[in-house]
């Protein structure tokens, strides 16, 4: 079969972070200036529109997810600079997972047109994260409780699993105007594992021109508004409060003492720097890692 020579189109897949141009990564934002046709989620859009003015732009609607990934990706075909827009990173909830299901499904491979970019951004739980202080410095993990594409049963599960190996927990989608028990039952199950005044955190529209943060406890964090824009931050057994910061701690504390000395029964760090491991000196070679 003969060589089809290159259309040259480009497909960049792009977070924009929670919002605010100030932490859209320049790689985000250079991807937008050099595109000629921009598509994405009409709340989503309106955060970029001084961004996309004077250039070619789709909006569609929530549950219009797969006809934006499939119009990017046949326009890009074309030729075009095509750009499609996430909030957050694009491969966390975002719509990176989706163009590569279309993709798969119609047979691209790599090499052919169009050219793939995934570009990173900011997800919410690090922007969220950033607002109440330093809860994700040890494990955590991620759980949205929408129940559209994924059934509640594996949620559950999910969510006892991670409560349970003490995970600092950040819920996406929590609640909507026709979906309030999720966000119960993920309190009760969590509640099995923690105590009532573990530290949660609300945080709505980070970053963005509504932004809302309440901070709370597991006894009561329920009490207040609770909404699909709303990211739910809960610590795990070790995270406290500190000048109404919310901080979990990575553990220094149990192996060094304030004056940085190694306590009793601990083992000092080592660090892998060739330069001060002789048995990769003696050797004149650069240490081999698996």
């Amino acid at each position: 079969m003969d060589n089809v020579e290159s259309k040259g189109g480009v497909l960049s897949v792009v977070g924009i972070g929670p919002g605010s141009h100030d932490l859209i990564a320049p790689a985000v934002l250079k991807a937008i200036e050099e595109g000629d046709l921009v598509i994405g989620y009409r709340t989503y859009m309106l955060l970029v529109r001084s961004l996309v003015k004077g250039k070619e732009t789709v909006k569609t609607g929530m549950t219009e997810e797969v006809g934006r990934a499939q119009m990017a990706i046949d326009e890009a075909k074309k030729g075009r600079r095509v750009v499609l827009i996430s909030s957050g990173d694009a491969g966390v909830y975002g719509m990176a997972g989706l163009v590569f299901e279309c993709l798969k499904n119609s047979g691209w491979r790599r090499g052919d047109d169009p050219e793939l970019r995934i570009i990173p951004g900011i997800s919410a739980i690090n922007a969220c994260a950033s607002l109440v202080g330093a809860p994700l410095c040890h494990d955590s993990c991620m759980i949205s409780l929408s129940d559209l594409l994924t059934p509640w049963d594996v949620i559950e599960k999910r969510i006892d699993a991670a409560a349970s190996a003490d995970f600092v927990i950040c819920l996406y989608n929590p609640a909507s105007g026709r979906r309030q028990r999720q966000i119960v039952r993920a309190a009760e199950i969590i509640s099995r594992y923690r105590s009532p005044d573990t530290p949660v955190a609300l945080v709505k529209s980070a970053y963005r021109t509504r932004e809302k943060i309440r901070m709370s406890d597991l006894a009561n964090f329920l009490e207040y508004e609770i909404g699909m824009l709303t990211s739910v931050l809960i610590g795990s057994s070790q995270t406290y409060m500190f000048e109404g910061y919310m901080v979990t701690p990575r553990g220094y504390a149990n192996k060094y003492h304030r004056d940085g000395t190694v306590r009793e029964g601990q083992v000092p760090g080592i660090s892998l720097r060739p330069e001060i491991l002789p048995q990769f000196q003696e050797r004149k070679e650069e240490p081999k890692w698996q």
